[in-house]
């Protein structure tokens, strides 16, 4: 069963990997001349990136988004503070999500 918290969780992972990469390897190779940052967090960031966008097509093809939320979550991710606009904007659908489908009372 797929729960929108694997898709936050994947957001929040590939949101930190840009910011890590623009905020602290970037700079890191450029003023102080170590590109072996940039290597290994880019690394890592495009893992990250791949994952996601592979999370988001599984979450489409099992019809738990609609098309255009995936765009919207695919264009998040590539500007950077994205996945955090996406995590807020997902924690909000999971909110949702549940109270709709509060659990049995006992």
């Amino acid at each position: 069963m797929l729960k929108l918290s694997y898709l936050r969780w994947s957001s929040q992972v590939e949101g930190a990997t840009l910011l890590c990469l623009l905020f602290i390897a970037m700079p890191l190779k450029y003023w102080f001349g170590m590109p072996m940052a940039v290597k290994i967090v880019g690394n890592i960031h495009g893992y990250a990136f791949i994952a996601f966008i592979l999370i988001v097509i599984i979450y489409l093809l099992a019809q738990k988004i609609k098309i255009w939320t995936s765009l919207r979550l695919i264009i998040g991710s590539i500007i950077p503070f994205g996945g955090l606009i996406n995590d807020r904007w997902l924690k909000s659908k999971q909110t949702q999500a549940n109270a709709s489908n509060p659990p049995p009372k006992w």
